[in-house]
């Protein structure tokens, strides 16, 4: 059941490491973008590093709780800030797909890395 976890982990990580790591060859319409829904510019580059290091970090399982929680927090304030517009259909669909992306990570929060992780090593080392 470890592994199933952890491919959970995986799966749900992957779309913020992706599109992280896609942002930075895009950051001109990226910025306009955020720009557009009243987001500085200037925390394109914070974003983007969230966007990849807390991922990583859940996927390897190391400070699992915290990243988990920082990336629910990130998933709620995108759905909030970029999706509230329920006028448009698509919207909305977003919306609930970021509660729900939320909602995976609030669990790993609760529940945190199980064995496959460098959590759950570091903790067995002590």
């Amino acid at each position: 059941m470890y592994i199933i976890e952890f491919f959970g982990r995986i799966l749900l990580s992957s779309l913020f490491l992706i599109e992280g790591i896609k942002k930075i060859s895009m950051q001109e319409s990226v910025v306009m973008y955020m720009e557009d829904y009243g987001v500085p510019g200037i925390l394109f580059i914070p974003s983007v590093i969230l966007e990849i290091l807390f991922p990583l970090l859940i996927i390897v399982g190391y400070k699992t709780k915290f990243a988990a929680l920082v990336m629910t927090l990130f998933t709620f304030a995108v759905a909030i800030i970029f999706h509230a517009d329920f006028h448009e259909d698509m919207q909305l669909v977003f919306f609930l797909k970021d509660l729900a992306i939320a909602g995976g990570f609030l669990m790993i929060f609760f529940y945190g890395a199980n064995k496959i992780s460098l959590d759950n090593y570091l903790k067995s080392k002590q």
